[in-house]
């Protein structure tokens, strides 16, 4: 699930083969994260959004305060911009079908400077706005910003799934254990026995045998740091799953990949069919009448 793929690939084996799909704003520099494809799924025209989920290099002179390259599963201001821009110029017009592997919103001080934030949220007020049917499925990672911007809350025509063994959360396990239980990792690493142990050699030597036990102990306690890090961030991960999400509400199904393709038509199917009753429910002379 972590290591690196090309997102158009997973977009082109989900769409119609017999129609080529046209990608737009291609070009949009320092947008590359953000794929925008206007496609047919099961022989309806829809706008297929992706993230990039391979580190891409950056074109041009690189500022000192920002990443030296594109992270991959990550918005960056442009392509944040990109997103917005995909999702308002589809909405009354045709299905939106987001495939995501999003860990969040870039924030280095190169794209606070860039407007960020207020990229960030333009994708959540264009799914405020947003009109028409509307897929979200998670095919690896959804944490951090993301997670709420893509929220079933902003629009109720929202369906969001999840491929089997995806993460969901608000935050990765990784940070979780860096930042949220960065005390609870220590506590485990001055406990854990070969910590202990070198302590009470620590304590009883003298002169230069003290000095080097001490960098000994200076270096043991680093890698166990690491080593508890990463035992809470998986702990995290595995609770914070996709089958929790959908227990609570926040995801809708969680699918087989094999299936993707099918859910999505028929997602996008149900969509159509509620904008439709919607539409006749409001206006039954008009729609009788014509």
């Amino acid at each position: 699930r972590k290591r690196p793929f090309q997102m158009r690939s997973v977009m082109r084996a989900v769409v119609d083969q017999d129609h080529d799909p046209l990608e737009r704003w291609s070009a949009m520099r320092d947008a590359e994260i953000g794929i925008v494809w206007d496609a047919h799924l099961g022989g309806r025209p829809v706008c297929l959004i992706g993230i990039e989920s391979r580190p891409l290099s950056r074109a041009g002179l690189l500022p000192a305060d920002g990443p030296d390259q594109w992270t991959a599963g990550t918005l960056f201001p442009g392509s944040s911009r990109k997103v917005a821009r995909a999702i308002n110029a589809a909405s009354d017009n045709r299905p939106i079908v987001v495939l995501a592997n999003l860990s969040g919103f870039d924030g280095s001080p190169e794209s606070m400077r860039e407007w960020q934030l207020e990229y960030g949220a333009e994708i959540g007020r264009a799914m405020v706005n947003f009109k028409g049917p509307a897929v979200f499925c998670v095919v690896s990672r959804y944490h951090g910003g993301a997670f709420v911007v893509f929220s079933k809350a902003l629009n109720a025509n929202l369906q969001v799934a999840a491929l089997e063994g995806a993460y969901a959360s608000v935050i990765g396990g990784a940070p979780a254990a860096a930042v949220v239980f960065a005390r609870d990792v220590k506590r485990a690493a001055s406990e854990d026995p070969r910590v202990v142990a070198m302590s009470e050699e620590l304590n009883v030597a003298e002169g230069a045998e003290r000095a080097r036990l001490h960098a000994e102990f200076d270096h043991l306690l680093k890698q166990v740091q690491i080593e508890k890090r990463a035992e809470f961030a998986e702990k995290f991960d595995t609770i914070h799953s996709v089958q929790r999400a959908m227990d609570v509400g926040s995801i809708d199904a969680v699918i087989a990949p094999s299936h993707l393709r099918k859910y999505l038509i028929e997602a996008v199917e149900r969509g159509i069919d509620r904008e439709t009753n919607a539409t006749l429910s409001a206006d039954p002379l008009g729609s009788a009448a014509s």
